[in-house]
């Protein structure tokens, strides 16, 4: 399984995690939820691989996986794009990580 993880900082991150999934979820699996405590958790389901996003602290974590580096290069990239369109005003970079998001 190849991985690869981003944090990106931003007071808007559980906006832009709602609004990408629900973007996703016009074309694949995508799901969210939208709890008013101060983690918010979603999921893509691109086929080629996932993408695990939570917003929290101010931040959007961004986990990614898929069977090979093809489709992990893919599903970043679509990822990629679709926040920094979403985030324009605030010209957001996402540095990819490779590997397993480290856990608390």
């Amino acid at each position: 399984m190849h991985s690869a993880h981003a944090t990106i900082t931003s007071e808007k991150a559980g906006r832009y995690l709602v609004q990408l999934c629900k973007h996703f979820a016009h074309k694949i699996p995508a799901t969210w939820d939208e709890t008013e405590g101060e983690e918010t958790k979603g999921h893509a389901d691109f086929g080629i691989g996932t993408c695990e996003m939570t917003a929290k602290d101010g931040a959007l974590l961004l986990a990614c996986n898929a069977p090979d580096a093809e489709g992990l290069g893919k599903v970043k990239y679509v990822v990629e794009d679709h926040v920094v369109r979403f985030a324009w005003k605030e010209e957001l970079k996402v540095d990819w990580q490779d590997g397993p998001a480290a856990t608390a």
